[in-house]
């Protein structure tokens, strides 16, 4: 029993790796998101903020991207399961929906 638990030492220590570099990686995403959802514009003339809430999910899109890449590296090494890739498949469709359906109208 004994040496089951440490053969599964390796394991557990690596999902740990890998939460700590992809649940911050997630949350700036999340951020982003926040930012670009919370820039409306103020009137007709204010195309800065249009082009702010853009900029804010085409970088949310581009750190989902990166996330999944490196979900998908740690889900092929067996250290995390499956599910980690709603984590960044779910930011990605909001930032794409942002900047397509839900972009603020000028």
């Amino acid at each position: 029993m004994r040496r089951l638990e440490h053969a599964h030492a390796p394991h557990r220590i690596g999902a740990v790796l890998c939460a700590v570099l992809l649940v911050p990686g997630n949350l700036a995403t999340a951020y982003l998101l926040l930012l670009a959802y919370a820039a409306e514009p103020a009137g007709p003339w204010d195309s800065e903020t249009a082009a702010h809430s853009g900029i804010a999910a085409g970088l949310a899109l581009a750190l989902a991207f990166i996330t999944a890449l490196l979900t998908w590296v740690f889900v092929k090494a067996e250290w995390l399961h499956r599910w980690w890739f709603t984590l960044p498949a779910l930011p990605a469709l909001a930032a794409v929906l942002r900047l397509t359906v839900l972009a603020p109208a000028l």
